[in-house]
């Protein structure tokens, strides 16, 4: 093959009009659609000439014959989450996730489903618990991995002990070979290529003997499931190709009964040389899984038992007193510390989510500092564990390294993020060293290099050491009789490029950036907070599970460019430059994070904890330093001085009625960049703060509050803070308002920060922080009603006047309403309301803020029932923003409008945040009310809090 991949611009506009000529699908050789394919979940970095999405095999087999006249390597790609660098590629990627992502069909009697190579696990998983059915692997990554994905990659997962990996549940392939021809991969020789039969044929011997006999043996290709004792299984030896051999079409799959029940004992061990020594031991008594975790990952031991490590063992059964049972022998069998055996769904669901999210936490060290990929999922016999951990420690000691091992130690198969310094020379050059001397030590307890992601990028260059020359020989002469023209991901499996080449962080710049945000969790480094995003990709799930939240914009518009991790690829790309070249002034940068809702959701909801909201202000305010703001910017992030002139010059009736009349607001909302299908809020006529005047401020003589008179509550929602006045003086305490000056009071910043207006929103904080002095002296609490201004003052606050130490006092002295009364009232009972409750946890409280004080709240004053996840999708002045509306309002059918509609009619509809009520109204027609409202609403029996 003759590989054009690095020519000019001109053969590449030539190659793209070639396939829009032939392709159905998607074809992208713009900025956005290169960059974003850039990496996976590696280390590892490769530009693509373009990206397609084809709609069926007939658009692939035409991409293949293009790519093959031009000498242009194609790669397969699926969720993009692969962890060795085989989901990168210089040639055209092809993308299966946007079309070629359905079930085709579900046979519940043959137990087998026919799926094409884009669809998602869960969505398999879906359809088949119905019929007491599942797929086998589960990757912890199951709500974003694809099949086709898992097949490449032969993907395994929590439960192989039980059902193997992804190899034991293939039964037919369709592939695309790289000249075209279409083939039906089986047992027994079927859809075999010409000359692999007889390539077997002469080796079977060394096929008998040079391969690992382990249950996680992923590295190399699996050239022995062709030996006429295994069944001379195509299909199963195409498993883990990763996208080397051919491209996959349709596959169908085997599924496995589901056990009615399930438990799930948690053994708490001293450490995880102890638990790994424990796990082989385990394997009789029949576990499901057999899964190790230090407590290094753990971000909160709660709800574990005591221990240094722990080995979360999963039990199934016909009915929970049978699977209980057997967790409880698997107890009784085990040395432990401590344990746990736990039957209720959701508590084992919760405790998996640990489990889950290591792949992430473990992306940081306990002190913060990187650690990454590379020697991701090596693999050792299970009775070996014990002893490979112990020799492994040494070596990462002997090597001046630290980390924390996790995984399958059912299996042998240990993941673990190493602190690699990938950024200079003589760090990438102690990544190589490690790298040899760990692939010898896996080798010497009859290991393998990879026992789950594949080779890809990081070990294929090592693949000699574990299987000598002669049999890595065999694997190109097998690659050559599939693929002659090295067409299919070259450079994966066989003759691999170094393993310390094309590594991601590499085109960084070697200076940090000049930014306005502290980025404090970072080194102050925005690079570093870049750098976060490891690809594991938890925002591309399509539905948000349990109270989660992130990333509500890719969940309506399925699009890479709009989750969390796509913008983080294309800010990487715009500080690399070399495929987003304009830096802050990228209009690609800008469009995708155009749909940033700044829910905030990633912050808490991403394993390594991204901050695009953060990442978004930062890049607005350079984007539009020293020009044109979009109209929007001006009418809503100024918002505070808009509605302060208005209270000022007592001018909220007119204004009102002239809001009212459909010309004036038609042309009022044109100006302002507001979406024409939005109604604009009618303000207040007499505001939050002159009601506290006229009513001759605070009554009561207990312990003092200062409550925060936030923008909305002040101008646009008085009633929320007349509420929470009357609930805090019931509770005992004596509320005080903040300081005013001239020039207006306190506010947060939101508005300016949510926009990009970083310079204003220091000058406003300053103002506020002056004002606040008195406060902040007193240590006096700071009550604020709005959970976007309590997430502002405690998260933003700190970290854009990181160099002003008011900023820290004041942010550490806010509390929500709820916490208020938690901490400052403790004997105070609430009124017994006694209503069920429905409507959505503020975005930004759930990632921000924190509820449990609100949940412990609404359970004291009778209030049932629970709040969803997700984010309402008005989100501040995003929903309000022209072009904005269809995204917004999707957001909310999403779960708040459902929940709402499903309620019954006594229920009380809660939404402590502005943005939230806001929605529900224009939408839904629904009144939403702050807790504050609905407890003094129930004080004394009494339904009016206007005193």
């Amino acid at each position: 093959m003759t590989d054009r991949a690095g020519g000019g611009a001109g053969w590449a506009s030539s190659l793209e009009g070639e396939l829009r000529r032939v392709v159905r699908g998607e074809v992208g050789f713009d900025a956005t659609s290169r960059a974003l394919a850039t990496m996976d979940a590696s280390n590892y970095r490769r530009v693509p000439l373009g990206v397609v999405a084809p709609r069926d095999a007939d658009d692939v087999a035409a991409v293949l014959q293009v790519c093959r006249e031009h000498g242009v390597p194609v790669v397969a790609r699926g969720g993009g989450t692969s962890i060795a660098g085989q989901a990168t590629g210089v040639g055209v990627v092809l993308d299966f996730t946007r079309h070629m992502n359905r079930l085709l069909a579900l046979d519940p009697a043959a137990r087998t489903a026919v799926v094409q190579p884009g669809l998602v696990l869960d969505r398999l998983q879906e359809a088949a618990a119905p019929h007491g059915l599942r797929f086998g692997p589960d990757p912890s990554t199951h709500g974003r991995c694809t099949l086709g994905g898992m097949i490449g990659n032969n993907s395994c997962g929590a439960h192989s002990v039980a059902w193997g990996t992804t190899s034991d549940s293939v039964r037919e392939l369709s592939v695309i070979t790289a000249r075209g021809r279409r083939l039906r991969p089986g047992r027994d020789w079927a859809g075999a290529p010409e000359g692999l039969r007889a390539l077997v044929e002469g080796e079977l011997a060394r096929l008998r003997t040079g391969f690992p006999d382990l249950p996680r043996r992923i590295s190399g290709y699996a050239l022995d499931a062709l030996l006429p004792e295994r069944g001379a299984d195509v299909a199963r030896s195409f498993c883990g190709s990763e996208g080397t051999l051919g491209i996959l079409t349709e596959a169908v799959v085997r599924l496995v009964e589901a056990p009615r029940a399930r438990a799930l004992a948690v053994l708490g061990y001293a450490d995880e040389s102890a638990a790994a020594e424990a796990a082989a031991g385990l394997l009789p008594l029949g576990p499901l899984t057999v899964e190790g975790m230090a407590a290094d990952l753990v971000r909160s031991p709660a709800g574990l038992p005591r221990g240094g490590a722990w080995l979360f063992v999963e039990t199934g059964g016909a009915a929970a007193d049978e699977a209980r049972a057997r967790a409880e022998a698997i107890v009784r069998a085990a040395d432990v510390v401590d344990s746990l055996v736990v039957t209720d769904p959701a508590a084992q669901r919760a405790l998996w989510r640990v489990r889950e999210d290591a792949s992430g936490t473990a992306t940081r060290m306990p002190d913060g500092t990187e650690a990454w990929p590379g020697w991701e999922d090596c693999a050792v016999p299970p009775a070996r564990l014990g002893a490979y951990l112990h020799d492994f420690r040494a070596l990462l000691a002997g090597h001046g390294l630290r980390g924390t091992p996790y995984g399958h130690f059912g299996d042998g198969c240990i993941h673990v993020r190493i602190d690699f310094d990938l950024l200079t020379e003589a760090g990438v050059g102690r990544f190589r060293r490690f790298s040899e001397d760990l692939a010898d030590l896996v080798v010497a307890h009859g290991g393998s290099l990879s026992g789950e992601h594949g080779d890809g990028r990081a070990r294929a260059e090592l693949l000699p050491r574990m299987y000598g020359a002669e049999t890595v020989r065999l694997f190109e002469r097998a690659k050559a009789v599939w693929d002659p023209d090295d067409l299919l991901n070259p450079g994966m499996l066989v003759r691999p490029a170094p393993l310390d080449t094309d590594l991601r962080f590499s085109v960084l710049p070697r200076r940090p950036v000049d930014v306005a945000f502290g980025y404090p969790a970072d080194g102050g480094d925005f690079r570093a907070a870049v750098r976060r995003c490891v690809g594991v990709a938890k925002c591309r799930t399509a539905t948000a599970a349990g109270p989660a939240v992130m990333c509500p914009s890719f969940r309506v518009t399925g699009e890479e460019e709009h989750s969390t991790r796509g913008r983080a690829r294309l800010l990487h790309e715009m500080l690399a430059g070399e495929v987003v070249t304009g830096g802050w002034r990228s209009t690609e940068v800008r469009d995708a994070l155009d749909l940033c809702l700044s829910c905030k959701g990633c912050r808490s909801d991403c394993p390594v904890g991204v901050d695009m909201a953060t990442y978004k202000a930062e890049f607005l305010h350079h984007h539009y330093a020293g020009r044109c703001r979009p109209a929007a910017h001006h009418a809503l992030g100024r918002l505070p001085e808009w509605l302060r002139a208005v209270a000022r010059t007592g001018t909220a009736a007119p204004v009102n009625r002239l809001a009212s009349v459909a010309v004036a607001a038609r042309l009022g909302k044109r100006l302002a960049g507001i979406a024409p299908e939005r109604d604009i809020p009618g303000i207040a006529e007499e505001t939050f703060t002159r009601w506290w005047r006229r009513r001759g401020g605070g009554r009561a003589t207990g312990d003092p509050v200062v409550l925060w008179p936030d923008t909305f509550t002040e101008y646009l929602s008085p009633p929320v803070g007349r509420a929470a006045v009357r609930v805090l003086e019931a509770a005992g305490l004596r509320v005080e308002l903040p300081p005013a000056g001239r020039r207006g009071g306190v506010c947060c910043g939101l508005t300016y920060v949510s926009t990009g207006q970083l310079d204003r929103a220091r000058a406003v904080l300053r103002r506020t922080l002056d004002l606040m002095e008195p406060v902040l002296r007193a240590g006096v609490p700071v009550v604020v009603l709005e959970p976007s201004c309590a997430a502002a003052l405690r998260g933003d606050l700190p970290e854009l006047l990181h160099d002003d130490p008011r900023a820290a006092r004041l942010a550490s002295a806010v509390r929500t309403f709820a916490e208020t009364l938690q901490e400052h009232a403790p004997g105070w009972t609430p009124p017994a309301v006694h209503r069920p409750v429905a409507g959505q946890t503020h975005c930004h409280q759930h990632a921000v803020l924190g509820d449990a004080a609100d949940r412990r709240l609404r359970e004291s004053a009778g209030l049932t029932g629970e709040l969803s996840g997700g984010c309402c999708g008005l989100a501040g002045n995003f929903g309000f923003e022209k072009g904005h509306f269809e995204v917004s309002r999707a957001c909310a059918e999403e779960q708040l409008l459902p929940a709402v509609r499903a309620a019954a009619g006594d229920t009380v509809i809660l939404a402590d945040g502005y943005s939230c009520r806001t929605q529900l109204e224009q939408l839904a027609g629904v009144r939403g009310r702050h807790l504050a409202e609905v407890l003094a609403e129930g004080l004394d029996g009494e339904t009016s809090i206007d005193r």
